[in-house]
């Protein structure tokens, strides 16, 4: 378990003592190796990029191109994802006093973007082919298709165990398993043109597959955006954690409580608590520092304890 520092502040205004507690929860701040998943996903999606896409303009199927192009996009989000999840891993130094955690951030909003730029093109093309369907080798479709929804779906599964936890996973999780979705459509699509001759299916079938795509890739873009403008995390709640610092023996009132995200895993928390009877010590700060850590998942925290003799302006 992280050692929890107290230091009384240099300067003394208005009466007050001015005590910081930096606490460490004891849990790992990296964040969770996917670097083998990385590296899987990216050799994978490489290699059958360029055979996707040969087959589909051997077959006449802009589907298996679409989906190739798809999955170009989905080797650019993996390589971002892991070079973000690399830097979020180096120790502070310069300018950089946090390190490079926020890259984690700002790799999952690209990795949102990215994804609308694929549903764009895919939306394109769909659109075009709804005016004049073009004939395709149904069997190419369903054989090159299927193969593409094992690379993807596998690779999805690899990253599914940190999803849930960190928003850069996640982005990268969504990435193959959209490609996967879209690759069944393509499957379907083949199937039912096979059966039937309608070729009009397919580009149906895009649509659909579109619109799920758009569906998962805003709440991305959205948690994505909260974390880039320093909001609470999800999973936090201020009132709860207001609340908790209030009723702690001695403290009679909690200001200028800030939470933000350091990094798609970890939040960090400054506050200050207003101690008529003095400072608390060194043990109090860190039991507190580890009930914030273990209760309500912020790891970092930095407490200022103000004495309010003679303050009446909530100092």
């Amino acid at each position: 378990m992280g050692a929890t520092h107290s230091h009384s502040g240099g300067h003394d205004h208005a009466g007050q003592d001015h005590h910081h507690a930096h606490g460490h929860g004891g849990h790992s701040h990296a964040p969770a190796s996917f670097g083998r998943a990385f590296a899987i996903g990216i050799v994978l999606n490489t290699v059958f990029v360029g055979i996707e896409a040969a087959y589909g303009f051997m077959a006449g199927s802009m589907a298996l191109v679409a989906d190739a192009g798809h999955n170009l996009s989905d080797v650019l989000a993996l390589a971002l994802a892991w070079i973000a999840s690399v830097l979020a891993q180096r120790s502070p130094g310069g300018r950089f006093t946090y390190g490079y955690k926020s890259s984690t951030i700002l790799a999952a909003l690209a990795n949102a973007a990215l994804l609308l730029i694929a549903i764009g093109g895919i939306a394109y093309e769909t659109v075009h082919r709804m005016s004049s369907p073009p004939k395709v080798e149904g069997w190419t479709m369903i054989v090159v298709a299927g193969i593409v929804i094992v690379i993807n779906t596998f690779t999805a599964l690899l990253f599914m165990r940190g999803s849930k936890h960190d928003l850069n996973v996640r982005g990268a999780f969504l990435h193959m398993a959209a490609d996967a979705l879209v690759s069944l459509g393509v499957v379907i699509a083949g199937v039912v043109i096979l059966l039937t001759g309608a070729n009009w299916v397919d580009p149906v079938t895009s649509l659909l597959i579109v619109i799920v795509i758009a569906w998962g890739t805003w709440g991305l873009l959205k948690d994505s955006v909260k974390l880039g403008l320093n909001a609470v995390p999800e999973g936090i709640s201020v009132v709860a954690v207001r609340e908790y610092l209030v009723t702690l023996p001695g403290v009679a009132a909690v200001h200028d409580l800030h939470i933000w995200p350091m990094s798609t895993t970890e939040t960090a928390m400054t506050a200050h608590l207003m101690m008529p009877g003095g400072h608390p010590g060194d043990i109090f700060l860190r039991e507190v520092a580890e009930e914030l850590a273990h209760h309500h998942g912020i790891g970092h925290t930095t407490l200022q304890v103000e004495i309010t003799r003679g303050c009446d302006t909530g100092c």
